[in-house]
């Protein structure tokens, strides 16, 4: 029913900075609540940021709190993820969701490795 669909991962150096996107589809409204979650090797993938349907609301895990922005672009249906300042302990595979209908049931993308070297 929805397609999530992330870009943007690669490598950077620590300090550095990467742009996450994702774009969601599927549905007539394009205001889904939205979200990261990020997943590094032998860990449990762990709650990022999340932006409300109409984006007045967000909210982000302490560990990436005023470094990672969370915003969205509702003309292109997509969400993205500004992160600056990047640490080793960063890396992971991120990915986006999309929370959708009235339950709701929730839609993941791929995921998009990011790599953060020290």
């Amino acid at each position: 029913q929805v397609q999530v669909v992330e870009s943007g991962g690669g490598l950077v150096e620590a300090g550095g900075s990467l742009r996450l996107s994702c774009a969601a589809s599927g549905r007539t409204s394009s205001r889904y609540v939205m979200g990261w979650f990020r997943q590094a090797p032998g860990k449990e993938r762990e709650f990022v940021a999340r932006i409300t349907g109409s984006g007045g609301s967000t909210s982000y895990a302490d560990s990436v709190k005023g470094r990672f922005t969370i915003s969205r672009e509702y003309a292109k249906n997509t969400v993205y993820l500004q992160m600056n300042s990047l640490k080793p302990e960063d890396t992971a595979v991120y990915y986006c969701y999309a929370d959708v209908g009235a339950t709701p049931s929730r839609y993941w993308g791929q995921g998009t490795q990011v790599t953060v070297s020290s």
